[in-house]
């Protein structure tokens, strides 16, 4: 009798194995034993767990010498604490802050260093801008473009062939793809395309709009993935490629990148899911603050750190929002932020010369105004 109900308890557990498996195939997202993995890992090394094309870091040995550790006070839930209290109190695994092209702090949680590759989430959007700013200086393409004309297999009748690369830039296209970020259910919203084994289809089946294009500001994730698709189409690179060799090795990235894929040899995840080490991530930031040059070398149009720099008149989630560079209220007005859920940040501060860069496994959305009124503080110590 036992020996019945053991092989009958194998059978069923063969059974649901089989049908989840099954299951997820048949909804074309990734298989149960990597939705597993995203349960038990750290959103920082998510990038760890799906396919992806690497991104080569400049000729060179760029290894430079620790920096101070984090030093000072910010402004934190009413108190003013030391930064390292705020770094631990918000789950902070890398630190660096960049003051006139020098590292002046750094600091790295336990079980990581300086050439520990993290995942970007969101701050990723603020790259595909960069990308996008160079198509549109080398006439490639063009803000009032519309999707459709660059993407024609995506016609669909209605208001959403009115969609253009602005309202994608400016999160106004009011595309039907919510920023749903149930890791528990995943299955719809911007968790879904995450899981996705097939990004062109999922846009494909998503061609809707819930606003007029070009009347909300609405973050959407979708508009990012949109313009990553119209920069392979305009330029026939893929976006770890055009990353390489017109962003990171100009910068002099210390340590290749990667950009994960929905499948292998597939496309790059452009709204999320760059991954690099915060050292990296800095030189992005000093990029933006150095108006787009490196030395002598104009590597983004100077036009388009302009554009950035200057909020778009609708903001989105009542913060300044400038072709998918964050605005936050407060300060002066003129610092601007790279931010992905988890808590990552390029934080940028012309005023003051510095670059702030914290990765992070905090909440989803959590504190985004209170850590960039600590990055202020930072900025003016």
């Amino acid at each position: 009798m036992a020996r019945r109900i053991l092989i009958g308890l194998l059978v069923a557990v063969v059974v649901v194995v089989g049908g989840a498996y099954a299951g997820t195939a048949l909804l074309g997202v990734v298989p149960p034993h990597t939705l597993l993995r995203i349960q038990t890992t750290e959103p920082s090394r998510w990038g760890d767990l799906f396919p992806a094309r690497t991104v080569e870091a400049a000729p060179g040995d760029r290894t430079a010498p620790a920096a101070a550790p984090p030093a000072g006070e910010v402004p934190w839930k009413g108190r003013t604490v030391p930064v390292r209290e705020f770094l631990t109190s918000t789950d902070t695994v890398a630190f660096v802050v960049v003051r006139d092209g020098q590292v002046t702090q750094e600091w790295y949680a336990d079980d990581v260093d300086p050439g520990t590759r993290l995942s970007s989430w969101s701050v990723a959007k603020s790259f595909v801008s960069l990308l996008v700013g160079q198509a549109i200086g080398r006439g490639e393409l063009a803000e009032d473009d519309r999707l459709v004309e660059l993407l024609p297999e995506l016609e669909a009748g209605t208001a959403y062939d009115e969609v253009t690369v602005r309202d994608l830039l400016d999160m106004t296209a009011g595309i039907d793809v919510p920023e749903d970020y149930n890791a528990y259910w995943p299955f719809t919203g911007t968790a879904r395309m995450y899981i996705t084994r097939d990004l062109p289809e999922f846009v494909a089946d998503h061609r809707e709009v819930d606003s007029r294009p070009g009347t909300e500001g609405v973050y959407r994730s979708v508009d990012t993935e949109l313009l990553g698709l119209i920069l392979e189409q305009v330029t026939g690179r893929h976006l770890a490629d055009l990353l390489e060799t017109d962003l990171w090795q100009p910068i002099g990235a210390a340590a290749d990148a990667t950009w994960s894929l929905d499948r292998e040899d597939g496309r790059e995840k452009a709204f999320c899911c760059i991954n690099a080490t915060a050292r990296d991530y800095a030189r992005i930031g000093q990029l933006v603050l150095d108006g787009g040059r490196v030395g002598d070398r104009q590597v983004v149009p100077q036009e388009w750190i302009t554009r950035i720099s200057t909020p778009a008149p609708l903001p989105v989630d009542d913060w300044g929002y400038a072709a998918q560079w964050w605005h936050p209220t407060g300060g002066d007005g003129s610092d601007l932020s790279a931010i992905g859920i988890y808590g990552q940040y390029i934080y940028v501060s012309p005023r003051t010369g510095t670059v702030v860069v914290k990765l992070s496994d905090y909440g989803t959305e959590q504190d985004e105004q209170e850590t960039i009124d600590a990055f202020r503080a930072i900025a003016e110590g």
